[in-house]
C-alpha cells in the first residue's frame, strides 16, 4: 500500500533525512525498585511462587509438544522469564514458552532440525530488539482482531491435534507436522490405542474444567459451607492451589500406584538432568540462515503479537502502570537471542501465567524473578521425579490450555459481522490449520489491506454541485489515494461542458487525506483544464492535503487556494 503523507503525524527533521531513534532502554523493574518496600515484596513472593508452580507442567508440555525435550521447556521458562522480568516494559507480565509457538517450532524442527530452530530463534530475537529500538511497539494495534482470532483458533485446533497421539496412547514413533497427515497416521494406528492413557487424559481435562467450579468463591460448594467457617476456609485454600499441579500430582501418583502401562517422560526422554544447562553454540552457515529468514520473521511477528496482546490484557486487570511496548519488545529480543545458547526454545509473554500472577497479588516485575527462581529450585531438587509423569496427563493439560486459548464463540457470532470480517477470520483459521501459520498471517494481512483499500475507496466521493459556462463547483469527500483515483474520471467531462476561461472551484473541506497518487491525478486533470484556459481554485484545505500540495509546489500552480471555504457563486 502506498502511504499517505505523514506530515500531520510527525514533522520531518530540518535536514529532510530520517534519523534512527535514540536507544531508550528503561526496564520497568528499575522504576519499581526505587520505592520498593517489604509489603510489595511479600505480595510478589506469594505471586511468584504460585505462578512458578503453575508454569512447571506447562513448560514441559509445550516443549514436548514442540518436538523438544522437557528440560528445554523448563530452562526456557527459567531463563526467558528472568530476562523478561528484569528488562521488560510490563510490571506483571510473565514470560515463558507458549502454546502459540508449538506448531511453528515443530515445523521448523521437522524441516531444518534443532540447529535451524536455534538460529531462527536468535534471529527472531534480533528482529524483536530492533522493533523495540525503532519504536514499533504499537504496530500490533494495526493487526485486525479478526486475524488474531482466526490464527489463535487455528493454533488451538493444531495443538489439540498434536496431542491425540499421547491422549490415545497409540504406538507411533514420530508424528508428522501436517494436520491431515497427522489425522491419517492416527487413523492408521488407532487399533493400538491405550485405554489407560485415554482415561488419564480425559480425567485430567475434566478435572481441570471442574476444579475452579468446585472450589471457586462462587461455587455451590463454597455457598453450601458458608455457615461453616473452617470448612469454607479449607475450600478457599484448595481454590488457591493451581489445577494443573493437582492433576499432575494426583494422576501421576495414581498411575504409578496402580501400575498402569502408560508412557512416561522418563521412558521417552530419559531422566531430566538437575544440573545447569550447558552453553551451546548453534552451528551457523549463511546458506542455512538464508533459508530461515521466513521462520525468523514468523517467530518475531508471533512473539510480538503474543507478548503485546498479553501486556494489554494485563493492563486492564490491575492498577499498575501501563506497559511500555517498545521496552517489552527489546526484552523479548534479548531473551530470544540468549536462549538458543542454553538449548532453549522461543519465549514470549504468556496470558495464562500473567493472569495467574496478577490474581495472586503481584505488584512488580520482582514476582517474575521469583517465578524463575521457584522453577529453578524445583528443577534442581525434584527433577528426577518428573520422569514418572505420564505423557497422557500432559496431553490433557495441553488440550485444556488449547480449549481456553480458542475464542470459539467467535464462530457462533460471525453472522452479526460484515462479510469482510467473516472472510478474514475464516480464511486465516483454515489456512492456519490446512497449511501453516506463516501463510495464514500473510494472507490475513493481505486481505486486510485489500479490504481496507476497498472500503476507503468506497468512502471517497467526487460531486459536481454546479456547472455553467463560467463556473463549476466540485466537492471532494473522504480520502483521495491510489485506490480511489477512479472517482476523478467524472471531472474530465468539464473540459467539454464548460466554456474556455471557466473557473473551477474545488471544495476540499471534507477531503481528509491525500496521497501522492491522488495528487498526481489532480495534476493531470489540472493540465487538461489549462489547455482550455480554465482556472482551478481549491478552498477549504485540511492540514494533511494542504501540506502535501504545498511541499510539492502544486499550490503555486493554481489560480488561487485558501484554507477557508470557497466563495459563494453569484
Amino acid at each position: 500500500m502506498e502511504p499517505s503523507d505523514p506530515a500531520t503525524i510527525t514533522e520531518p527533521p530540518a535536514s529532510g533525512r530520517w534519523r534512527v531513534p535514540r536507544l531508550h532502554f528503561q526496564p520497568r523493574l528499575w522504576s519499581h525498585l526505587a520505592n520498593y518496600d517489604r509489603q510489595q515484596f511479600q505480595s510478589d513472593l506469594g505471586a511468584g511462587i504460585t505462578v512458578g508452580i503453575v508454569a512447571l507442567p506447562l513448560a514441559m508440555a509445550f516443549a514436548i509438544a514442540s518436538g523438544l525435550t522437557p528440560q528445554a521447556g523448563l530452562w526456557t521458562a527459567i531463563i526467558g522469564s528472568f530476562i523478561i522480568a528484569a528488562f521488560g516494559g510490563s510490571s506483571v507480565q510473565i514470560g515463558g514458552p507458549a502454546g502459540a509457538f508449538i506448531v511453528v517450532v515443530y515445523g521448523i524442527i521437522e524441516r531444518y532440525g534443532l540447529g535451524g530452530l536455534l538460529i531462527a530463534t536468535s534471529g527472531a530475537g534480533v528482529l524483536l530488539f530492533l522493533m523495540g529500538w525503532l519504536r514499533l511497539g504499537n504496530i500490533v494495534r494495526y493487526v485486525p482482531v479478526s486475524i488474531v482470532i482466526g490464527f489463535t483458533n487455528g493454533i488451538a485446533v493444531l495443538i489439540m491435534a498434536s496431542q491425540l497421539r499421547d491422549l490415545l496412547g497409540v504406538d507411533i514413533d514420530h508424528m508428522p507436522g501436517d494436520f491431515f497427515t497427522q489425522m491419517q497416521v492416527i487413523a492408521k494406528h488407532i487399533a493400538t490405542f491405550n485405554p489407560f492413557s485415554i482415561t488419564l487424559a480425559l480425567t485430567c481435562f475434566v478435572g481441570l474444567v471442574a476444579w475452579p467450579k468446585l472450589f471457586g468463591n462462587t461455587s455451590a460448594l463454597a455457598r453450601g459451607l458458608a455457615h461453616l467457617p473452617r470448612a469454607q476456609r479449607s475450600v478457599q485454600t484448595a481454590a488457591r492451589i493451581p489445577g494443573p499441579i493437582v492433576a499432575l500430582l494426583t494422576l501421576s501418583t495414581l498411575a504409578w500406584l496402580l501400575g498402569w502401562p502408560v508412557e512416561t517422560i522418563g521412558e521417552r526422554f530419559g531422566a531430566i538432568p538437575s544440573a545447569l544447562p550447558a552453553f551451546v553454540i548453534p552451528e551457523f552457515s549463511w546458506v542455512t540462515a538464508k533459508q530461515l529468514v521466513q521462520p525468523m520473521i514468523t517467530l518475531a511477528a508471533l512473539g510480538a503479537i503474543e507478548s503485546l496482546l498479553c501486556a494489554r490484557v494485563a493492563d486492564q486487570m490491575g492498577s499498575h502502570p501501563k506497559h511500555d511496548p517498545n521496552q517489552e519488545l527489546m526484552a523479548q529480543g534479548i531473551a530470544n537471542f540468549t536462549l538458543p545458547f542454553c538449548g532453549g526454545m522461543p519465549v514470549t509473554g504468556t496470558i495464562a501465567r500473567t493472569v495467574t500472577n496478577i490474581r495472586a497479588g503481584a505488584r512488580s516485575p520482582v514476582s517474575g524473578l521469583i517465578h524463575a527462581a521457584t522453577l529453578l529450585l524445583i528443577v534442581l531438587v525434584a527433577a528426577p521425579l518428573a520422569s514418572h509423569i505420564p505423557l497422557s496427563v500432559l496431553a490433557g493439560i495441553l488440550i485444556f490450555v488449547a480449549w481456553n486459548m480458542g475464542e470459539w464463540r467467535a464462530f457462533l457470532t460471525l453472522s452479526r459481522f460484515s462479510g469482510h470480517y467473516q472472510l478474514m477470520l475464516l480464511s486465516t483459521f483454515f489456512v492456519t490449520v490446512v497449511f501453516d501459520l506463516t501463510l495464514a498471517i500473510e494472507l490475513g494481512l493481505a486481505l486486510a489491506c485489500v479490504l481496507f483499500i476497498k472500503r476507503q475507496a468506497s468512502i471517497c466521493h467526487v460531486t459536481l454541485t454546479r456547472v455553467s459556462d463560467t463556473r463549476a463547483d466540485v466537492a471532494l469527500y473522504g480520502s483521495l489515494f491510489f485506490g480511489s483515483i477512479g472517482k476523478l474520471d467524472t471531472l474530465h467531462s468539464l473540459t467539454q461542458t464548460c466554456a474556455p476561461g471557466c473557473d473551477v472551484y474545488i471544495d476540499a473541506s471534507r477531503l481528509v487525506a491525500l496521497d501522492t497518487t491522488g495528487l498526481d491525478s489532480l495534476k493531470t486533470w489540472h493540465k487538461e483544464l489549462m489547455k482550455t484556459q480554465m482556472r482551478l481554485h481549491i478552498n477549504g484545505l485540511q492540514a494533511q492535503p494542504a501540506s502535501l500540495m504545498e511541499r510539492t509546489g502544486f499550490l503555486t500552480e493554481l489560480a488561487s487556494y485558501d484554507r477557508e471555504a470557497a466563495p459563494a457563486a453569484p
